[in-house]
């Protein structure tokens, strides 16, 4: 069975580290060319953090807290999405949930 030296091993681990850092650049890029893309941008133009939360805004987001016997229930829709109040209400009812406020 072979051993590796260190000085192999410390090469194959530099080497890793370098595959990982370009794997995560790539994977950064197609980040913000599908975000650019949501947003209807052209691929000269370029992502901030404003863009960014703009398109997270548009995604459905749903919280719980949990407070012993009370659960709080959170559902961001965004304006972009038809969620009906009364459908989550009833999924929440069906699942043996007692709604005490809506809004």
């Amino acid at each position: 069975q072979d051993t590796l030296s260190q000085q192999n091993q410390l090469d194959l681990a530099s080497s890793y580290i370098k595959q990982l850092r370009e794997r995560i650049e790539n994977l950064k890029e197609r980040k913000e060319k599908a975000m650019r893309s949501q947003l209807g941008m052209d691929a000269n133009s370029t992502i901030d953090a404003d863009n960014a939360m703009m398109v997270r805004s548009r995604l459905p987001v749903i919280e719980l807290k949990d407070s012993g016997s009370v659960i709080e229930v959170m559902l961001i829709s965004g304006l972009n999405k038809n969620f009906m109040l009364y459908e989550v209400i009833g999924v929440l009812e069906e699942e043996g949930a007692e709604v005490i406020s809506a809004s």
